[in-house]
């Protein structure tokens, strides 16, 4: 059985189409990313297969049952975890999973029980009886996590599971995340972290403006890009301010700005990239000091399918 089957799935605010004519389906122990840049219509989407919102047109069927009709059924086996908490700060760690488990109606011989084996789960349980305002934003987010499972759900839905955590904290969320995917669990995430996606990921769904643009597997979506050559070129000076000028040297390729000093070329035949930054880099004093050919990443193929450089997730996101 599918887990999610959606089909046309279209959301209207006035005269703003924030999702259109959106269809992919989620098969069961899978995890899907939905990507896109902030406004792609990733949070709406959820926000409808979970019953917050209603569609404007086309429809879905969540666990076996109809979007329209059977919501309440479905959330019975259904976890959200919002971008933000939705935790109680003045709550400790335990109570707010035990406060939980009586929300989504965990019986009360159970709900003991399961709050320990939580807490244990997520390495929460030695701050159980501190109080959730005193998290550092990694803990905050395990406990939200741990609170969305509290009932035992089939399907867990993620927004943006990461963002605003330290390196190591977010590894350890990845961890987490693909420990549950391991148990069989399905997972429908959404992230600005291309990244993250490649890692987490069994299939993608990219968005942008509100449509799917494209649907496949991370290693299929990078074999996409993989017709056109990836270059990386490192300099000793900036070279931001002047990308424009290589762009048009190079009008096949796509130039991607990394950092200060380093630019990345989509594209185009490799002889003539070459010719091209050397040229550059005397015409600019800009000292060219490596170029190295790569294989496509996730990244390179976002940017081949979207048009879109992720340098513009990055700053929706607000780095790492």
């Amino acid at each position: 059985m599918k887990a999610i089957e959606v089909r046309g799935l279209t959301k209207r605010f006035g005269s703003l189409t924030a999702v259109e004519d959106v269809s992919f389906e989620v098969e069961e122990g899978e995890v899907l990313g939905l990507l896109g840049p902030n406004g792609s219509g990733k949070t709406t989407t959820i926000r409808m297969l979970v019953g917050l919102s209603r569609p404007s047109e086309g429809d879905a069927r969540v666990l076996g049952f109809d979007l329209s009709s059977g919501i309440h059924k479905a959330k019975r086996g259904i976890g959200v975890v919002p971008d933000s908490s939705n935790l109680y700060e003045e709550l400790s760690a335990r109570d707010n999973l035990l406060f939980m488990a009586k929300l989504y109606g965990v019986p009360k011989g159970v709900r003991e029980e399961r709050t320990e084996e939580l807490l244990r789960a997520f390495g929460l349980f030695e701050r159980r009886n501190d109080r959730f305002g005193t998290f550092s934003r990694g803990m905050k987010r395990s406990l939200t996590i741990a609170a969305a499972l509290v009932h035992d759900p089939k399907l867990l839905f993620l927004d943006e599971p990461t963002v605003g955590l330290d390196v190591v904290a977010a590894r350890s969320l990845r961890d987490l995340i693909s420990d549950l995917h391991h148990r069989g669990l399905t997972i429908v995430l959404t992230t600005h972290y291309l990244e993250e996606a490649d890692r987490l990921c069994d299939r993608i769904v990219i968005l942008v403006k509100g449509r799917v643009v494209a649907v496949d597997t991370p290693r299929e979506l990078k074999r996409s890009a993989e017709e056109g050559s990836v270059i990386e070129a490192t300099f000793r000076g900036a070279t931001s301010d002047h990308s424009a000028d290589l762009s048009a040297r190079l009008p096949g390729s796509k130039v991607v700005v990394l950092d200060g000093t380093r630019l990345k070329i989509l594209g185009g035949d490799p002889t003539r990239v070459l010719e091209e930054l050397v040229g550059f880099s005397r015409s600019h004093d800009l000292g060219l000091e490596a170029v190295n050919s790569m294989r496509p990443s996730l990244e390179d193929a976002f940017v081949s399918i979207t048009g879109l450089s992720p340098a513009v997730m990055a700053k929706e996101k607000g780095g790492r």
